[in-house]
């Protein structure tokens, strides 16, 4: 039985915690949504597995590409879609990129950066048409050059600000909300006031759920943001066994007959 949104609400009442990581190829989701992965995200994340510096640069056709490999892969786990940026700046435009996910790639859900008003607008628009949308307020890596890289929600302004935003998109009728990179307090408020799931990253221990970027947790990243936990080094494993074939290559020790 695939995860629906109901059952993520649910999951919130129960306080149930919520397990969500990224994927961007077949292999990686399938190993995920094997391990039991609740919700996985094809985030626009993959811009730097890619080679982009920044989530600017990637396109909606290259989201799909990947979306469309990761849902093959996937069985049971909830599936949103990143809409990148420039894919969404008005209400038209987010109407047809968040089709063409729902419709190309079979995802149940995409997800909109930003909770400033024509953003909530658009995503009341596009839960009127019956697409079901993520949210997501704190640090928006699309704004990058906007707001940085740094936390936020620091100030009694900039909290009230982003709590208000939460409160909004729920009211626009997303089905759960990401907080990214925003203080713990500020993540806890949040998450009791509203009825829908929050899914922390960089947002302390009190959200419904946590997401990272899977390359972040499997040590694959040249470079780990500072709330991400590398639980294994795969760069250095991977590393060290194309080190050991290329000797047995060289030194004619592979193949062995």
């Amino acid at each position: 039985m695939r995860v629906t949104t109901q059952q993520l609400i649910q999951w919130k009442q129960q306080k149930r915690s919520i397990v969500a990581l990224t994927a961007w190829d077949y292999a990686i989701a399938q190993i995920l949504d094997a391990a039991g992965v609740d919700l996985i995200l094809v985030g626009d994340s993959m811009s730097v597995v890619l080679g982009y510096e920044t989530t600017l640069p990637i396109t909606l056709d290259e989201m799909l590409y990947h979306a469309k490999a990761v849902r093959r892969a996937v069985k049971r786990a909830f599936l949103v879609v990143d809409l990148p940026f420039g894919t969404y700046q008005d209400i038209q435009q987010a109407m047809n990129s968040a089709v063409r996910v729902l419709k190309e790639t079979g995802a149940q859900a995409v997800k909109l950066e930003g909770g400033y008003p024509a953003m909530i607008e658009t995503i009341a628009r596009l839960v009127q048409a019956g697409i079901p949308v993520m949210g997501h307020v704190g640090l928006t890596p699309q704004s990058i050059h906007q707001i940085g890289l740094r936390q936020q929600g620091k100030t009694q302004e900039d909290s009230e600000r982003i709590l208000n935003q939460a409160i909004a998109l729920e009211q626009a009728g997303v089905f759960a909300i990401v907080l990214e990179h925003i203080t713990a307090d500020l993540a806890m408020q949040i998450t009791q006031k509203l009825s829908i799931p929050t899914i922390g990253i960089g947002a302390g221990v009190h959200c419904d759920g946590q997401v990272l970027v899977t390359s972040d947790v499997l040590g694959l990243s040249e470079k780990q943001p500072p709330f991400a936990k590398v639980y294994t080094n795969l760069r250095e494993t991977i590393n060290k066994a194309v080190q050991d074939y290329s000797v047995e290559v060289r030194e004619k020790k592979f193949p062995h007959n």
